[in-house]
C-alpha cells in the first residue's frame, strides 16, 4: 500500500523540483560527462562552483546540498518532510534553515524548537537563524527583505545548490490579488515564480497544490506544526484577505477563485517574460550614440513595451525596484507622450527624470 494521497503529492512536487535542480547543476571536474542522482545517466554539464573538483582533492566531493526554509507552519513542514526522504534517493544532502523573525515573544525558543524538528526528519545541516527586521515598507516587507537576506547567506554560507520554499497555490492567489490591488501591472499579477533569485537559488514546488494538501500530508504523518498567530492577525494586509477577502470571493463567485488566480498568474508571467524580452532587444534602438533615450522613439514603441524601458532605466539610475510603482512610470511616461514643457519628475531613491532637448534623462538628483 503507497503512501496516502496528500503525501504522494507532496513528494512527488518535491521530487520533480530536485530533478531539475541536478539537471541545472554544473557537473564536477572538468566539464566530461557525470553522472549526480541518476543511476544509468548521464548528462554533459560544464564544471560547478559550488562542486569541488575531484582533481583538488583527494576526498571525493560532497553530495549537492538543497535547503529548505522552514517556519514549522504546515505548509514548509510538510515541504521539509518530503525533501528528507526524496533527496537521499537522488544522491542529495538536504538541510533547513529556520528564520527567528524577533516580533513575537518566545521566537527564539520557537525556532529552536522548529530546528529541532527538522534534524529529526533527518535534515542536516539545520540552523536557526536570528535576524533584525527594520522599518522599510511597512512590517509584512521589512520581515520578508531580512528573511531573504538571511536565507541568501545561508546559502552561500553552506554552498548549497538551491533553496525550497512552501508557497503554495493559496499563497500566490493572494499574491496575485494583493498585486491588483496595488495597480502594479502584469509583473505583479504574475505572482511568485517556480524558479527565482540569483542563479534560480528558491524554488517553489508547491506553487501548483493547495494549502489544505500540505496541511493534510502533517496530519497523516504525525508531524507537529505550528500556526503563526501573524498569519490570523487582521493588523496584516495578508491575513485579512485570507480569512475575510478570499472567503468573500469565494462566496460571491462560487468554488475555484483559487485555482482560477493561479492560473492568471502562469498566463501574466508568460505575457509579462516576452514583453520584458521586447523591451531588452528594443532598448538600444532607442538610444542615441551616447547611450541617451530618444523621446521620439520611445514615443513610436507600445506604451507597455516603452514603460519596460523606462523602469528599467530608472532602476539602472539608483531608484530601489520595491519602491517604485506604476503611478511613478507613468508620471516619467507623460514626458514622452504628454509633453507639455513640465519640469523633472522625482523617483524614489532620490532619482530625477527629466526631459532635455529631446532626451529622457534619468540620472541621481
Amino acid at each position: 500500500m503507497g503512501p496516502h494521497p496528500a503525501v504522494a503529492a507532496i513528494r512527488l512536487a518535491v521530487r520533480r523540483v530536485l530533478h531539475d535542480i541536478l539537471n541545472d547543476l554544473p557537473a564536477p571536474g572538468d566539464g566530461h560527462p557525470a553522472t549526480v542522482g541518476h543511476p544509468g545517466r548521464t548528462a554533459e554539464r560544464p564544471p560547478s562552483p559550488l562542486v569541488p573538483s575531484p582533481a583538488s582533492s583527494s576526498a571525493p566531493p560532497a553530495p549537492p546540498l538543497v535547503l529548505v526554509a522552514c517556519s514549522g507552519g504546515a505548509d514548509s513542514m510538510a515541504l521539509a518532510s518530503a525533501l528528507a526522504f526524496e533527496a537521499p534517493k537522488l544522491g542529495l544532502r538536504a538541510g533547513g534553515i529556520t528564520v527567528d523573525h524577533g516580533l513575537q515573544p518566545g521566537s527564539d525558543l520557537r525556532a529552536e524548537e522548529v530546528a529541532l524538528r527538522m534534524r529529526g526528519l533527518g535534515l542536516d545541516p539545520v540552523e536557526a537563524v536570528a535576524v533584525d527586521v527594520g522599518r522599510d515598507g511597512g512590517p509584512e516587507a521589512a520581515a520578508r527583505d531580512a528573511r531573504y537576506a538571511a536565507l541568501d547567506a545561508a546559502l552561500e554560507r553552506h554552498g548549497a545548490a538551491a533553496i525550497l520554499l512552501g508557497h503554495t497555490r493559496d499563497d500566490q492567489a493572494e499574491t496575485v490579488l494583493l498585486g491588483l490591488a496595488r495597480g502594479s501591472g502584469i509583473r505583479s499579477l504574475s505572482g511568485m515564480a517556480a524558479v527565482s533569485g540569483a542563479g534560480g537559488r528558491y524554488r517553489r514546488p508547491f506553487l501548483h497544490l493547495d494549502r489544505q494538501t500540505a496541511r493534510k500530508a502533517c496530519m497523516v504523518q504525525s508531524l507537529p506544526v505550528w500556526d503563526d498567530p501573524h498569519n490570523t492577525d487582521p493588523a496584516y494586509t495578508r491575513s485579512r484577505l485570507r480569512h475575510e477577502g478570499l472567503p468573500a470571493l469565494e462566496k460571491a463567485l462560487g468554488k475555484g477563485v483559487v485555482e482560477a488566480l493561479a492560473r492568471t498568474a502562469q498566463l501574466s508571467r508568460d505575457d509579462a517574460d516576452a514583453l520584458d524580452a521586447w523591451a531588452s532587444q528594443a532598448e538600444a534602438s532607442v538610444r542615441d550614440a551616447a547611450g541617451r533615450l530618444e523621446c521620439a522613439k520611445l514615443y513610436a514603441l507600445p506604451p507597455a513595451v516603452r514603460r519596460r524601458i523606462l523602469r528599467r532605466a530608472a532602476i539602472e539610475a539608483g531608484a530601489p525596484a520595491g519602491s517604485l510603482f506604476a503611478r511613478h512610470i507613468e508620471e516619467v511616461d507623460r514626458l514622452i507622450t504628454g509633453w507639455r514643457g513640465q519640469g523633472a519628475i522625482n523617483l524614489p531613491g532620490r532619482v530625477v527624470a527629466q526631459r532635455q532637448g529631446g532626451r529622457l534623462v534619468i540620472r541621481q538628483g
